[in-house]
Parts: structure tokens; C-alpha cells; sequence
């Protein structure tokens, strides 16, 4: 059961389309980002944390199949892909499958079917989640939302967890800033530096389990982990 907005990445070249599934996202209070090229949403996915990334097959620089293959061999994490397009043959579909898509939707397509499947598609990425991850010396218990740096507990506020838990699902990419705040606020962020002190107070506990220097942060980019100190 999904019990957060989504965050959506929209790959779509078409405007009016692009605008139509953008404003419905944004009206279900999920965060949508708009990429009219191949190019931009490779890019994109490499940066920020998406749940589900829309992609049409029809894009002006690189072909949606290519898109869909780069994003499922480069991205720092599995996210779910849902092809976009007008092909309804079933060579056309079987390609997309082959290429690592996670489900198809023909156009023209019912907007509240679209937003049925990006649920569908995130919980079932929640669902394949290990429930413990490890990165170098530091071990995340997902279902306990706890972490161990070499065996010693670091005390983790729920917002704490929330950010390693992207930081190590990103890594050794960068996590962005937006990316964070929207996974802790959602569509309505605070207008006051909260994540600044969320991030200190995590990395604060990290010093004290003994991680010293473990969050470097990128000017202009965001946050990311060094487990080699």
C-alpha cells in the first residue's frame, strides 16, 4: 500500500501530453519532473531518486528503447520504468520487455489507469527491497530502520533513517537536495533550512558510532556517502 506521494519522472517530447500528465501528477500532490529527451532522462535518473520513470518510446535524440536499457544499466538504483507509447504490436512490446521495462501502456491511455500503474510498479519495488542493506561498514536493518556502523548502533531519528537510507541506495552517486526533500516532506517542503539540520544531526550521530567524514557534501548538488573515510 502506498502511503506517500511518488515521486515521477515524465520523459515525454510531446507538450501538451507531457503537460496534461505532469498537471494530473502534480494534482494527486506527487512530484513529477518533465525530460523532452532521451538524453535529459538518463541524466536525470543518474542525480535524483525517482519511484517511476514514464518513457515514451518516441523521443526526438535516442530511441526509448535505448533510454530504457541505459536506465536499467546505469541508474545507482532499480527503478521501475512504464513505456509510454502509440506501438501496440507485440514485437513492439516484446522489444520493450527485453530491454528491462517493468510494464506498457498504449496511448491513447486513461490518466487515472497511468497513476493505478506508477502505484502498482513503486510497491512492487517496496515489496523486492532486501531488508538489510550493507555499504562498506555501514549496514542499514530496513525493517527494524535501524543502522550498525561496524556493529555499533547509531541512533537514527526517523528523518535521519530516511536520508542514509537514500544516501546508500544512491551510492557512490550523490543524492540531491530535492530528492531529499521530497522524500521527507513530500510536495510541501519547509520553507526553513530543515534538511541542513537533519543531515548535521546525521551525521553527528555517525561521528559518535565512530564514522568520521562518512557525508561529503557537493556544492550545488547534494550529499553522498564515503565509507572509506
Amino acid at each position: 500500500m502506498i502511503t506517500r506521494s511518488l515521486s515521477i519522472l515524465v520523459v515525454e517530447d510531446h507538450p501538451i501530453i507531457a503537460h496534461q500528465i505532469v498537471a494530473f501528477l502534480d494534482g494527486l500532490k506527487w512530484q513529477a519532473d518533465h525530460a523532452a529527451s532521451g538524453a535529459l532522462a538518463i541524466d536525470l535518473v543518474m542525480r535524483e531518486t525517482y519511484d517511476v520513470v514514464l518513457l515514451d518510446l518516441n523521443l526526438p535524440d535516442l530511441d526509448g528503447l535505448e533510454v530504457c536499457r541505459a536506465i536499467k544499466e546505469r541508474a545507482p538504483r532499480n527503478v521501475p520504468v512504464l513505456m509510454l507509447t502509440a506501438r501496440d504490436a507485440f514485437e513492439d512490446k516484446a522489444r520493450g520487455f527485453k530491454q528491462g521495462a517493468d510494464d506498457y501502456l498504449t496511448k491513447p491511455f486513461d490518466l487515472r489507469e497511468l497513476a493505478l500503474r506508477c502505484e502498482a510498479l513503486a510497491r512492487r519495488g517496496q515489496l523486492h527491497l532486501k531488508q538489510e542493506m550493507q555499504v562498506g561498514p555501514l549496514t542499514l536493518l530496513l525493517r527494524e530502520k535501524r543502522a550498525l556502523y561496524h556493529d555499533t548502533p547509531v541512533a537514527l531519528t526517523q528523518a535521519g533513517f530516511k536520508i542514509l537510507l537514500q544516501m546508500c541506495k544512491a551510492y557512490p552517486h550523490a543524492v540531491s537536495r530535492s530528492a531529499l526533500l521530497h522524500e521527507l516532506w513530500g510536495a510541501d517542503p519547509p520553507h526553513s533550512d530543515a534538511l541542513k539540520s537533519h543531515v548535521y544531526a546525521l551525521r553527528r550521530q555517525l561521528e559518535l558510532a565512530g564514522a568520521l567524514q562518512m557525508i561529503v557534501t557537493l556544492p550545488q548538488l547534494g550529499y553522498r556517502l564515503d565509507v572509506h573515510g
